[in-house]
């Protein structure tokens, strides 16, 4: 029993590692700023557009992540009412 503690531990830790790594790769991904008076071309709405979708992407990626790690983290703690 222990040793099935202990990889749900460590699977716990990997997804909230990866949820972690996700996250900050999204928030790393910045839209350069348009000032007023220029004009915005199609090149500067489709830049605009794929840096938002990436970011939505790796946001999305690093929601899952975490619920991963939750249910790990839920199965654990299941894993040690039972073993009690």
């Amino acid at each position: 029993m222990s040793l099935v503690v202990t990889i749900a531990d460590m699977a716990a830790l990997a997804a909230s590692l990866a949820a972690a790594w996700l996250w900050f790769q999204a928030s790393r991904r910045t839209v350069r700023r348009i000032s007023y008076q220029e004009t915005l071309d199609a090149a500067d709405f489709n830049r605009i557009v794929t840096a938002l979708n990436r970011t939505s992407i790796l946001n999305g990626r690093a929601a899952a992540a975490s619920g991963v790690a939750a249910l790990c983290v839920a199965a654990r703690f299941l894993l040690d009412l039972i073993a009690r």
